[in-house]
């Protein structure tokens, strides 16, 4: 079967998949897991619980723990298994929107229209916040089992890895040396690979993890996590000038303002949307390994890309 009958078959599956069934279930299931491994409100010191939660349970589609957990799920896993990787994603998440709204780094007063930590607990506390659920993702990790082909110390690397120095962290460097800079394809593509689909593509892989998946398995799912997640932050670059601050839940425009290089700034708008329909065709494409089980990943791949906000 060609590559194209295989993307055009994964796409009628997608049909009769209830894709807001599903992500509402996830959801739901997700933030019931995050409200059991964080301390409450109530626990000393109050403010910087409350603040943690604030961010984390602000709302949102939870759609990297979903990714996580349709990606066990693709390897016949159990999504229990998956759960505490699912959530250490979203705190590592949650922790890196906090600190890139702060005045030092992107200076944005909302996020899921909401106004962000800073804005609501002040900067110290913000900070502070992002410092615990960083650190509260490891804790939770490690809460999870091990398996026989993925011990402790390869999903703390796993993690490690993808929020540190030389992915999400660069990538956030990177963005800020960037600003009022005219940067070539490869730069932009260099920040968009580790702000943003470093952490997808951890995602993903951690979901494979958690269900003991094949080498070829996890191969697979990796290109699936690079593609997807750098599409998703094209779109993004994307919606910032197309869509407005009540559509996205959060200021637009903020990147032009801000002088930051973005697809369609760098490559035009026409072929930043091409280049996001080819990152997702080869996304489809990893996931003929899974003969049909994977149609959970299929359909949030088509969401990420068609979505309008």
């Amino acid at each position: 079967m060609s590559s194209t009958a295989t993307r055009a078959g994964a796409r009628n599956a997608n049909r009769s998949f209830d894709l807001q069934a599903y992500v509402a279930e996830r959801t739901e299931q997700v933030n019931a897991a995050l409200d059991r491994f964080l301390p409450s409100e109530k626990t000393k010191p109050a403010t910087i619980h409350k603040a943690m939660r604030y961010s984390l349970f602000a709302g949102g589609k939870r759609m990297r723990p979903a990714l996580t957990l349709a990606a066990a799920e693709a390897c016949s896993g159990d999504i229990a298994e998956a759960m505490p990787l699912a959530c250490a994603v979203e705190c590592i998440h949650t922790y890196s929107l906090i600190h890139d709204d702060l005045p030092a780094m992107d200076n944005d007063d909302y996020r899921r229209g909401k106004l962000t930590n800073h804005k609501v607990f002040g900067e110290g506390i913000a900070v502070l916040a992002g410092d615990a659920l960083l650190t509260q993702a490891f804790e939770i990790a490690a809460q999870c089992n091990t398996w026989k082909r993925y011990d402790m110390r390869q999903i703390i690397l796993e993690i490690a890895k993808a929020s540190g120095s030389l992915q999400l962290i660069a990538g956030q460097v990177a963005d800020l040396e960037g600003e009022g800079k005219k940067l070539t394809k490869q730069e932009l593509e260099y920040i968009h690979e580790r702000k943003t689909s470093a952490l997808l593509c951890c995602s993903v892989r951690l979901g494979g993890m958690s269900a003991n998946c094949t080498p070829k398995q996890l191969e697979a799912l990796t290109e699936f996590g690079y593609c997807v997640g750098l599409a998703f932050q094209i779109i993004d670059d994307i919606l910032d000038i197309t869509q407005t601050s009540e559509q996205l839940g959060k200021t637009a425009g903020k990147d032009t303002q801000a002088q930051k290089a973005t697809y369609p700034s760098v490559v035009g708008l026409e072929k930043s949307k091409k280049i996001a329909q080819q990152l997702t065709d080869r996304a489809f494409k990893s996931l003929g390994v899974f003969k049909g089980k994977a149609v959970a990943l299929e359909a949030l791949a088509e969401y990420l890309l068609k979505r309008d906000r």
